[in-house]
């Protein structure tokens, strides 16, 4: 394994947009996650990526309609 692993990939999609929860509809991540991104450590973006992806599966289970 490298020693010099890049930075988790931002989970963003472009579509920005911040429900009534302050969570993007798009990338499942809140807009304070989303500010800090570029500043985490990998451990702290891959901890993000573990609730982006409990919300993700959650959403799927609530009608929008």
């Amino acid at each position: 394994m490298s020693q010099h692993r890049p930075q988790v990939k931002s989970p963003c999609v472009n579509v920005c947009l911040l429900d009534d929860n302050d969570v993007c509809v798009g990338c499942y991540r809140t807009g304070k996650e989303i500010s800090q991104w570029g500043s985490m450590n990998k451990a702290s973006q891959q901890a993000v990526m573990k609730k982006v992806r409990e919300r993700e599966a959650k959403s799927q289970f609530v009608s929008h309609h």
